[in-house]
């Protein structure tokens, strides 16, 4: 009897040990998580995504972003690298390989495409699919996660990097590097100002805390940033007396938001990736905890809950549409690109890009 219990005793401590010694990739940063309020005005429930079709992408998976280009198809980046064109039929074709993960894409002036690509910086793909690098570098160190992205009438490149500590490749995705990168909360992402003409590009916000989705407005004044791990929208003043100032735009966002998308009429859309952890808020202020949770199996560790949401907002941060499917068949939504008939919501996985007819709002 006495050398069971010494075994088990030992399983124990070895057990012990490990929880509170081993080594974890993160190095939790204290903070104080604000109260959820959960799906409460102005996110009140809704189920209006129910009534949205899918288009299927096939073996693509993860359309994180959409853009319409000048010959006035769609194209979205995928998990895979591939970017792909969507006719008004819903027929899907591989238009152009960037490899890596690419995320965000945007369509410049000239009718060329740029994206961000997760694994290997902004790139520049022409009308007809050649594809180049624009950015890898900065400050002579490689960019590990670059994630969305708007383009100035000037042809200035805003960009975010989403975590300099947590690469998107290095951590074996770009789920697996936001999961590091939030559950650290170390401030390690920032927006990028990159001029291709000159070759230029410079740092305009740091520190933040997981950087996502960025948008300008039409009026070239402002940007709108996701600041996915503090659940906020941020507003950076790019011209006039405040300009270099960020402000809160909304704050306490009852999920973590992703892309930000322009929208029609001087308006913006966000997607809401996945609702809020009641165990990550609950550690916020307990770094210690946060690195024995991370030594837990990974599936114990917090992670993304099947969760479908969207809203628009103006330059104010006034809520002026919250759209949700309870049932969440399209989960995972990243944002949405607004068409003058339709909203495509855009999706971290998934072989499918839904969209919700306006006809029907």
């Amino acid at each position: 009897m006495k050398r069971p219990l010494v075994v088990i005793g030992s399983l124990l401590t070895v057990a012990t040990l490990y929880l509170l010694f081993w080594p974890v990739p993160i190095d939790p940063v204290a903070w104080d998580a604000p109260v959820n309020q959960g799906l409460v005005d102005p996110f009140g429930p809704d189920d209006r995504l129910g009534q949205a079709r899918a288009i299927d992408l096939g073996p693509h998976h993860g359309p994180e972003d959409v853009t319409s280009g000048h010959d006035g198809l769609l194209y979205a980046t995928t998990k895979a690298g591939l970017i792909l064109q969507i006719d008004g039929y819903g027929r899907v074709r591989e238009f152009a390989d960037v490899g890596g993960r690419a995320l965000g894409i945007e369509t410049d002036a000239d009718g060329s495409f740029v994206v961000a690509n997760a694994y290997t910086g902004l790139q520049r793909i022409s009308p007809d699919g050649r594809v180049e690098s624009l950015l890898s570098q900065l400050d002579g160190q490689p960019l590990v996660y670059a994630d969305d992205l708007a383009i100035a009438d000037d042809g200035t490149i805003y960009f975010s990097e989403a975590s300099t500590k947590f690469g998107a490749q290095e951590s074996a995705g770009t789920y697996e590097g936001s999961l590091l990168d939030i559950m650290e909360h170390g401030g390690h992402g920032r927006i990028i100002a990159f001029h291709p003409d000159e070759g230029q590009a410079r740092i305009i916000i740091d520190g933040l805390q997981f950087a996502n989705g960025v948008a300008i407005s039409d009026d070239q004044s402002y940007l709108l940033v996701a600041e996915t791990g503090s659940y906020r929208i941020l507003k950076h003043w790019l011209l006039g007396a405040r300009a270099g100032e960020t402000d809160v735009l909304i704050d306490n966002l009852p999920a973590f938001p992703d892309n930000i998308n322009n929208g029609l009429n001087g308006n913006f859309w966000a997607g809401l990736v996945a609702p809020r952890v009641e165990l990550l808020d609950a550690l916020s202020d307990k770094p210690f905890l946060r690195k024995v949770v991370q030594r837990l199996p990974a599936g114990v560790r917090p992670k993304a809950e099947p969760y479908s949401h969207v809203f628009l907002i103006d330059g104010d941060g006034v809520v002026l549409m919250n759209l949700q499917d309870p049932d969440a068949r399209y989960p995972s939504m990243t944002g949405v690109y607004e068409t003058s008939n339709s909203l495509f919501m855009t999706r971290l996985f998934g072989n499918e890009l839904p969209v919700l007819d306006k006809d029907k709002l």
